[in-house]
C-alpha cells in the first residue's frame, strides 16, 4: 500500500490539475464541451488507481483531511466577491431559477420512485437515487441512509447512498458543459470573449494586459478568506442545536457577504481578481482530491440497478435544464451558463456547479449574474426547499410506510 502524506497527496492533487487542464486544452471534445479540468484529471486518476489495485494489488492512500477547509475557503472567497449591488439587480432571475427549482425537485424523486417500482426496488431506493443524494450530497446522503438502514432495515445502503451522490459529482461535471455548449450553439448565443474573437479587430485580452494583483492583495484576501472561515465556523457551531440545521458553508459565505459590502463603508476594499484566483485554486483542489479518491471497486460493485437509476436520472436533467431552466431565465447567455450550473448542483454539489460555469466563462466570458444568483441558491435555499419536498414525499404511506 502507498499512503502519500499531506504535502505528497497536495502535490499529486496539483500533478491531476495541470494533467486535467492539458487534457482539456488539447482534445477538443473535452474543450469544445468545456468539461472541468479537475473532473477531467481527477476521474483519470481514479481509473490508473483502481488498475493498479486491481492488476498490481498496489493501493494508493491519500491524505485527504484538509478538504472540508478547502471547500470552506471556497465558499469564503465567493462571500467576499459577492456585492449586493449585482445581487439585487439579479433578484428577478434568483427568482426564476427557485420557480424552474421547486418542480424539479418533486420530478426527480418522482423519476427516482418511478425506476425503483421498474427495478422492483424499494420506494425508499428511488428517494436515494433522486434528491437525497444528487441534490443533497455525501452529507444529506449519510443523514437519510442512517435513518433508512434503522426503520427500515435496508441492507448496504449507506454504501449504495455514498456512490450514488459520488457518481452524481461526477455527472453533474461532465454533462453541465455539454449542455450549457448545446444550448449556446443552438439559441446563437455569445459571451464577451466570443465577440471579441469574431471582431475584425479583435478587442485585446483584458485579462492578460491588466496588471496581475499584488502580492500584498493576496495576503489581504487570504486573511479576510480565513476570518470567513473562524467567524463562520464560530456561528454554526453557536445554532448546531437548532431545530433547522444549516451547513457551516453557509455562514462561511454570509461572514463574506459581510466584510465584502459593509467593509468598503469602513475603508476596507478587497482586490476581488485576487480573492477569485484563491477561490479558484481551492475549488480546484477540492474537486481533485473528491474525483482522486472515488472508489471505483465499489462503483463497480454496486452499479446494475443504481446505474441504470441515474442514467435515467442525468438524461432528465439535462433535458430539464436546456427546456425548462434556460427557457425561464430570459434565454441569454447568462440563462445557459446557469443551466450548466443547475446540472452541477442537480446531479452533484453547488460545488461542480461553480466549476461548470468556471470552466465555460473561461472559454466564453463573465456571467456575473451566474456568479451571484447559482451560489445563493446552492448554499441553502435548494437544502431547505430539498428537506420540505423529502419529509413530504417520506411521509407518504406508498413510498416510507413499505
Amino acid at each position: 500500500m502507498i499512503s502519500l502524506s499531506p504535502v505528497q497527496s497536495l502535490l499529486a492533487c496539483c500533478l491531476v490539475l495541470v494533467i486535467g487542464r492539458v487534457l482539456t486544452t488539447r482534445i477538443g471534445i473535452l474543450s469544445r464541451y468545456s468539461i472541468p479540468d479537475p473532473i477531467v484529471g481527477g476521474l483519470l486518476f481514479a481509473v490508473l488507481a483502481y488498475l493498479l489495485s486491481t492488476w498490481g494489488g498496489v493501493s494508493v492512500s491519500m491524505e485527504t483531511s484538509i478538504k472540508p477547509t478547502l471547500l470552506l475557503l471556497f465558499f469564503g472567497c465567493i462571500g467576499l466577491t459577492a456585492n449586493l449591488k449585482l445581487l439585487a439587480k439579479g433578484g428577478p432571475r434568483l427568482i426564476a431559477f427557485l420557480l424552474a427549482l421547486i418542480p424539479f425537485l418533486i420530478l426527480q424523486n418522482a423519476v427516482g420512485l418511478g425506476m425503483a417500482w421498474l427495478l422492483d426496488m424499494h420506494p425508499l431506493m428511488g428517494l436515494l437515487g433522486g434528491t437525497i443524494t444528487l441534490v443533497g450530497g455525501h452529507g444529506t446522503g449519510a443523514a437519510y441512509a442512517t435513518r433508512f438502514a434503522d426503520f427500515n432495515n435496508i441492507q448496504d445502503v449507506m454504501a449504495l447512498a455514498m456512490t450514488s451522490a459520488t457518481l452524481g459529482l461526477v455527472l453533474g461535471g461532465v454533462v453541465g458543459g455539454p449542455v450549457a455548449e448545446w444550448i449556446m450553439r443552438r439559441h446563437k448565443l455569445a459571451g464577451s470573449l466570443d465577440h471579441a474573437a469574431n471582431a475584425a479587430h479583435p478587442a485585446p485580452d483584458l485579462a492578460e494586459e491588466a496588471e496581475a494583483p499584488a502580492a500584498g492583495s493576496f495576503i489581504v484576501s487570504l486573511t479576510a478568506a480565513f476570518v470567513c472561515l473562524v467567524v463562520g465556523g464560530y456561528l454554526a457551531m453557536l445554532v448546531e442545536d437548532a431545530p433547522v440545521s444549516l451547513p457551516n458553508f453557509l455562514w462561511c459565505l454570509a461572514t463574506g457577504v459581510l466584510i465584502r459590502n459593509a467593509g468598503v463603508r469602513l475603508g476596507l476594499k478587497l482586490d476581488d481578481r485576487a480573492t477569485e484566483i484563491i477561490g479558484t485554486i481551492s475549488l480546484s483542489l477540492f474537486l481533485g482530491m473528491t474525483m482522486m479518491t472515488l472508489d471505483l471497486s465499489s462503483v463497480a460493485r454496486l452499479a446494475g440497478p443504481l446505474a441504470l437509476m441515474l442514467a435515467v436520472q442525468t438524461l432528465f436533467c439535462a433535458l430539464y435544464a436546456a427546456w425548462v431552466v434556460f427557457r425561464m431565465l430570459k434565454r441569454d447567455y447568462e440563462a445557459a451558463i446557469m443551466s450548466a450550473a443547475f446540472c452541477g448542483f442537480a446531479l452533484g454539489a453547488t460545488a461542480t456547479a461553480i466549476a461548470n460555469m468556471q470552466a465555460l466563462t473561461r472559454r466564453h466570458g463573465p456571467a456575473p449574474e451566474a456568479f451571484i444568483v447559482v451560489p445563493v441558491t446552492g448554499a441553502f435555499l435548494v437544502d431547505i426547499l430539498n428537506v420540505i419536498v423529502l419529509t413530504s414525499l417520506i411521509s407518504l404511506p406508498f413510498v416510507g410506510g413499505m
